[in-house]
């Protein structure tokens, strides 16, 4: 599956196996997840177009580049919170527009209850991050919600998925790029990837 990339960065997979641990804290697991998002979007955004920019250096001018293009990042609320503080802190100039999509435990179906996303897309380049892609649900949710308001390209930036999700992102949208720290074996009976880390949300913020 071209579109689908799967982390295989070292520290990605040193970080990974730490956020899975059930005796990660709290602090440290949201630690863990900012670092794991910021490597993880380096990695998406290599394709970033770039406009040349010339700076005064206190010796002389250079020449260097800028981004030439607005990103916007699109946090699935809340677990994607953590992961769209990490991006704002190596990117600034980045829109954060929030969507909340919550899961039914009944039906799994994903359930829309906030959306603040401008009149008009704002932005060129929309990276939709949420740690779990489990039964994808949620995923697809976002992306007809960023396709109906007018986005163009859009990717996905995730920490762990299932085989489940990943397909069903990917039948629903193909042109959507999927970047990820791991694909895990498959779901459970809730809905849960397994081997997975558990709540994402919950072991964030130390709920549940």
């Amino acid at each position: 599956m071209e579109e689908v990339h799967v982390s295989t960065h070292p520290l990605v997979l040193h970080k990974l196996a730490l956020l899975r641990s059930e005796l990660t804290e709290p602090k440290k697991f949201r630690e863990l997840v900012r670092e794991i998002a910021q490597l993880l979007f380096y990695e998406a955004t290599q394709d970033l177009p770039l406009a040349p920019l010339t700076v005064q250096t206190p010796l002389a001018t250079a020449q260097g580049y800028e981004v030439a293009e607005q990103v916007g990042v699109i946090p699935i609320l809340r677990a994607g919170l953590g992961m769209a503080e990490a991006i704002v802190e190596i990117l600034p100039t980045v829109h954060v527009w929030h969507l909340g999509l919550y899961r039914d435990h009944e039906t799994l179906q994903p359930v829309t209850y906030y959306n603040k996303l401008p009149a008009e897309p704002d932005i060129d380049i929309s990276i939709i991050v949420d740690p779990m892609l489990a039964t994808g649900g949620s995923a697809v949710a976002a992306v007809d919600i960023l396709k109906h308001w007018g986005a163009k390209q859009i990717k996905f930036l995730g920490l762990i998925a299932a085989p489940e999700g990943v397909q069903l992102l990917r039948t629903a949208h193909p042109d959507v790029a999927i970047y990820l720290a791991a694909i895990d074996s498959h779901l459970n009976e809730r809905g849960y990837i397994v081997p997975g880390l558990g709540d994402a949300g919950d072991r964030q913020f130390g709920t549940g």
